[in-house]
């Protein structure tokens, strides 16, 4: 699956290189964070758990970045809609192995479950959002929601400690409402990536997409610096989706040759 699948009018423009490497760079960051992840908890070795909560503090950003680059990328797509709901089906896969393979470290809203979702809403929607002018404004209003509605796990609204509006706790405890956040302590995601903050992420990388699809962005970000992770950019989505699997690989191999575990 190739991330940057175009619509026609896309197809005609120069290649936007630095959206490749910036795309390549969040998904090479995430394998070898998920890699330490995966050795860290399964394994319990000493120096992956040391990676991993070295690199944990960093995981947000590439995360953000990644979904930014994908929001962008909905401005180059011929269906939205068919791509989210392509995605949708790899995202209940992961679920359906994590969930055989490694139940105590299921997965189930992680961010192809959240990047599914936010396509085929942006497909269902997305013309509605394009009859408003752009504004930087707005993107910029879209990453202050995202910082208000991150304390959502803590019960409230705000900015970091300071409550601004709190949360019923009954909220919490509809099950079903955990894409949006709304979660207790039952509820358990070995990846997890909610509608609400990462949406506003989203939705921001949507508003930038505009004058990126017009064509107006700036000569040099198309100019190609870095071909390893741009080639690993325009197939991001595809190395997210099969990384999980070859990592588990690789330690079935290196448990059976008795190098770990």
């Amino acid at each position: 699956m190739n991330e940057s699948t175009q619509s026609p009018a896309a197809a005609t423009r120069p290649r936007l290189h630095l959206m490749d490497e910036l795309r390549g760079f969040a998904v090479f960051c995430m394998v070898f964070y998920h890699a330490f992840y995966t050795f860290a908890f399964l394994y319990e070795i000493p120096w992956m758990m040391a990676l991993f909560r070295f690199f944990t503090p960093a995981e947000p950003f590439f995360a953000a970045l990644f979904i930014f680059i994908s929001g962008i990328s909905s401005l180059l797509s011929r269906s939205n809609l068919r791509r989210g709901l392509r995605l949708f089906a790899a995202a209940l896969a992961v679920s359906l192995v994590t969930v055989l393979v490694t139940p105590q470290y299921a997965i189930w809203f992680g961010i192809l479950h959240f990047l599914a979702v936010c396509m085929i809403l942006y497909g269902l929607l997305g013309q509605y959002q394009k009859k408003i002018p752009f504004s930087w404004t707005l993107v910029l209003l879209c990453l202050v929601l995202y910082f208000f509605t991150r304390p959502i796990p803590s019960g409230y609204l705000g900015f970091g400690p300071v409550s601004v509006i709190p949360l019923p706790e009954a909220v919490y405890h509809v099950k079903w409402l955990f894409p949006l956040g709304f979660y207790d302590s039952s509820f358990s995601s070995s990846d997890y990536f909610p509608l609400l903050p990462w949406g506003f992420v989203f939705l921001a990388g949507t508003m930038v997409g505009r004058p990126v699809a017009a064509g107006l962005a700036p000569k040099w970000m198309y100019r190609s610096r870095v071909p390893f992770f741009s080639q690993m950019g325009r197939w991001a989505l595809a190395i997210y989706i099969a990384h999980q699997p070859v990592i588990y690989a690789l330690a079935w191999v290196l448990e059976r040759l008795g190098l770990i575990g």
